[in-house]
């Protein structure tokens, strides 16, 4: 129930986007994975090693060059876009967005931010030889609901995934 006073909210202000590298995380990792019908489901050996088999093309793992294209492409996609990018952070092995993007769903704006950094890495020359597959199928796309989420949210992707590992931009 909204407190009194505030005025009820149709939908999220933000959305809270993470997505993996492809190969970084398969079913039956050691750390729990995510099923199609969105189980949490814990460790499986067999099912981690028949998804390996089944991989296409090696695991990524991002260098510090295609982790700062990646979060370049994203912050020029939010400026074309114009939405508000609260937080984006690239990790070896994956990526987190913390994004304001009004009238869009959180799998649109996943996906079009994984088109755009699929583009940046491969326009570079970062994947070579040319790779098809940069990510997993699917993410986490959690709503941020409120202002308190949204700085707990902006703080753990700003704060608590280790020390930045990207080149900072040329003046």
């Amino acid at each position: 129930m909204p407190a009194a006073g505030s005025i009820p909210q149709s939908g999220p202000i933000a959305f809270f986007l993470t997505w993996t590298a492809y190969g970084s995380w398969l079913p039956g990792d050691p750390r729990g994975w995510v099923d199609h019908h969105g189980q949490f489901r814990g460790a499986d050996g067999a099912v981690q090693a028949a998804a390996a088999r089944r991989l296409a093309e090696r695991p990524v793992t991002f260098t510090v060059d295609q982790r700062t294209a990646i979060e370049a492409a994203i912050r020029r996609h939010c400026d074309n876009r114009d939405w508000l990018l609260h937080a984006v952070q690239c990790r070896q092995e994956h990526v987190h967005v913390v994004v304001s993007a009004p009238e869009r769903s959180p799998d649109d704006v996943m996906q079009q931010f994984k088109s755009w950094c699929t583009r940046a890495l491969n326009a570079a020359g970062r994947g070579v030889p040319f790779r098809k597959r940069w990510w997993t199928e699917g993410g986490s796309r959690r709503h941020v609901l409120d202002e308190r989420d949204l700085d707990a949210t902006v703080t753990y992707v700003k704060a608590c995934q280790g020390a930045p590992t990207v080149r900072k931009p040329e003046a």
